[in-house]
């Protein structure tokens, strides 16, 4: 009979140590609004980030990031991971710089968005910054 119950015993140990393994997962309702608003951002090529995406698709833009030691990639990462708000703020401040800024400009917006995300704690690529997080 102890073997027996140090067998159950063990088996439900193992059940217990898997189940603690499985992770859940939550998922809620849309509403229409949000689901059509997604739709349109991805849609809209003149949203925020596809102006965005669309400044940083440059060459001359991309030569600068380069310059710098920042990837394309990893400005098209960190382009998608601002909000609405910061890329609407940042596009709008892209649209309004003065017209003879050319590289300098896309050099800012490149520097305000590394900067913005550390700030935030997604990256770590200045020293002088200090993460919210």
């Amino acid at each position: 009979m102890t073997r027996f119950k140090r067998f159950l015993a063990s088996l439900l140990a193992v059940c217990f140590a898997y189940g603690t393994l499985l992770q859940s997962a939550q998922a809620a309702l849309l509403t229409t609004e949000q689901a059509a608003r997604v739709e349109a951002r991805a849609d809209d090529a003149s949203s925020p980030h596809a102006r965005l995406a669309a400044a940083l698709s440059r060459a001359d833009v991309q030569a600068e990031m380069e310059r710098l030691g920042i990837s394309a990639d990893q400005a098209a990462v960190r382009i998608a991971q601002l909000t609405d708000e910061e890329a609407s703020r940042l596009a709008q401040h892209i649209e309004t710089a003065p017209a003879g800024a050319g590289v300098l400009g896309a050099v800012l917006l490149v520097f305000f968005v590394l900067l913005l995300t550390d700030i935030l704690g997604f990256t770590k690529v200045f020293p002088f910054t200090r993460s919210v997080r």
